[in-house]
């Protein structure tokens, strides 16, 4: 019979087991780079959308936007960063998987692949029984 075991004992089980442990490594390195490429967007490359939309806005992309008659704004330049954080942190995250499944698989290839037949052990029994059985 299986022992129970209490909820403090399965949470710590759970909690220790490696999975968990990598997705929250995973968790953490990963808003340190929303972090990283927040920055981007809104310091760098949002300011130059705000030049090329033809004001010399201060606050970049963030700032365009559309004022409609009644007074409710529609700040498009924001929905703009939005976009392009989405598109970077994508490309990012392909990029890394596709490193990740390149590596996976020139691992499976260095692996040496098993013979279809017997292995020469076996063979060299098979065959030294077969003389042996013969005499």
């Amino acid at each position: 019979m299986a022992e129970k075991k209490g909820i403090i004992a399965e949470f710590k089980e759970f909690i220790m087991q490696g999975n968990v442990m990598d997705l929250a490594v995973g968790v953490v390195i990963g808003a340190a780079f929303t972090a990283i490429v927040n920055s981007l967007v809104e310091d760098i490359i949002n300011p130059l959308i705000g030049l090329l939309g033809g004001d010399a806005l201060v606050d970049g992309a963030s700032s365009l936007s559309y004022t409609f008659a009644n007074g409710i704004t529609m700040n498009y330049g924001n929905f703009i960063g939005a976009i392009i954080n989405f598109l970077i942190v994508g490309f990012v995250l392909f990029l890394i998987v596709k490193a990740f499944n390149k590596a996976r698989n020139s691992n499976k290839e260095e692996e040496p692949a098993e013979e279809e037949g017997p292995s020469e052990e076996v063979a060299l029994l098979t065959e030294i029984k077969d003389i042996l059985a013969k005499k």
